[in-house]
């Protein structure tokens, strides 16, 4: 179950990305519920995911503390 929690949050933020404020807050929920392994697996999925974002690439921020 803890895996399509992981999946669930990636679809979300992909259908939210047309918006930064939207898409940040969904990426400090998604970092509050998800275990600390699929933190660091949501981390490398986003920084692929953002890279030819600019205007997301400054919600990184929230998964380096």
């Amino acid at each position: 179950m803890a895996r399509a929690m992981l999946e669930y949050t990636k679809t979300v933020l992909q259908k939210v990305s047309f918006d930064a404020k939207l898409f940040a807050r969904e990426l400090k929920k998604a970092i509050s519920r998800l275990l600390p392994s699929e933190i660091e697996e949501l981390k490398v999925w986003l920084q692929y995911f953002v890279m030819d974002k600019p205007e997301l690439q400054n919600t990184l921020i929230y998964l380096k503390a």
